[in-house]
């Protein structure tokens, strides 16, 4: 399966993202709902390298919503959201941030200029291990610090590769603390904490690759954002840290082709919009042609075998 397999379906979420719908819907809301709503689209086009395709009158919207969520912060603390702020709707989480900036530096837009409180969110959840959690009472935890995986990589990815300019000093401690983050846990352990004990289960699937990752991780994308780390940063790489990813991909793939192991749009239920405007939880959740296409298991994805031939590349001088 090539990339211009997908032409027809990339086609059609263009069109959707440049129709009055798209606009009416990322106004209502930047996120919501999963898995078929204009960032949902974005997102996948920036995965496979179609950025440049977002219409400007989506990516301009885009950006006035996002501005427009009530609290650009993360409570920790149930006392920090302020009363009648909707809890799934009033702020974002790491991943959606992390994400967000990458797929709109990519676009162009000068993210710390349009949307400064980003920046500063990135470094401002970073926990002790290096690592970050999307669950907020994981930053209540005692005696244990639970850092999360899936919370992690994508801001780790957008302060890495996104940019432009030299690091600050906070920047590269960040990325450097992040990644001895992803080397302590080999790219492919779940947390031992007791607070993540629940979420354990789910890191044996990291090795099934997925694509689009949206908000997921698994090791190929965790491989591609360390090695990239120590090309760009110069830092030496332990072949420990990287030697059992790598070895399971090569397992797995031993002609260099990616197949898809598994959907990230894992969960099934969102939160939809009544006719009446209210917004309603554990809603079925919808998808689009583009989005089922490029994630049918089992299938070759051009982009995972990409990213792979790119990772051995680098590889090479640590192993």
């Amino acid at each position: 399966m090539t990339e211009t397999h997908f032409l027809k379906e990339i086609e059609n979420s263009v069109q959707y993202l440049n129709s009055n719908h798209a606009i009416k819907t990322v106004t209502a809301d930047a996120y919501w709902p999963k898995w078929n709503s204009p960032w949902w689209h974005m997102l996948l086009l920036h995965e496979m390298r179609e950025t440049h395709q977002i219409p400007d009158t989506i990516v301009e919207a885009y950006v006035a919503s996002l501005n427009r969520i009530p609290f650009k912060i993360f409570p920790v603390h149930t006392h920090e959201m302020p009363e009648g702020v909707d809890p799934y709707r009033g702020s974002p989480c790491h991943c959606q941030v992390g994400n967000v900036y990458q797929v709109l530096a990519k676009r162009g837009v000068d993210v710390d200029q349009e949307l400064p409180w980003m920046r500063p969110w990135f470094l401002r959840y970073q926990m002790p291990d290096g690592g970050l959690n999307c669950d907020n009472e994981a930053y209540l935890a005692k005696d244990e610090v639970p850092s999360s995986m899936v919370g992690t990589i994508a801001v780790f990815e957008a302060v890495l590769l996104y940019t432009s300019r030299p690091f600050t000093t906070e920047e590269k401690s960040f990325l450097d603390r992040g990644a001895q983050f992803l080397m302590k846990r080999k790219l492919m352990l779940g947390s031992d904490t007791k607070h993540n004990a629940s979420k354990r289960e789910s890191a044996k699937n990291w090795g099934k690759l997925c694509f689009p990752r949206y908000y997921f991780y698994d090791v190929l994308r965790g491989l591609n954002a360390l090695t990239s780390w120590a090309e760009k940063t110069g830092q030496s790489l332990p072949k420990v840290a990287i030697q059992e990813a790598v070895e399971s991909m090569q397992k797995q793939f031993p002609t260099g082709s990616v197949r898809i192991g598994r959907h990230s749009y894992e969960g099934t239920e969102t939160i939809l919009q009544s006719e009446t405007g209210e917004w309603i939880r554990r809603q079925p959740a919808t998808f689009f042609p583009l989005l089922s296409k490029v994630s049918e298991i089992g299938s070759v994805s051009p982009f995972l075998s990409k990213q792979w031939t790119d990772c051995r590349e680098r590889i090479k001088e640590f192993l």
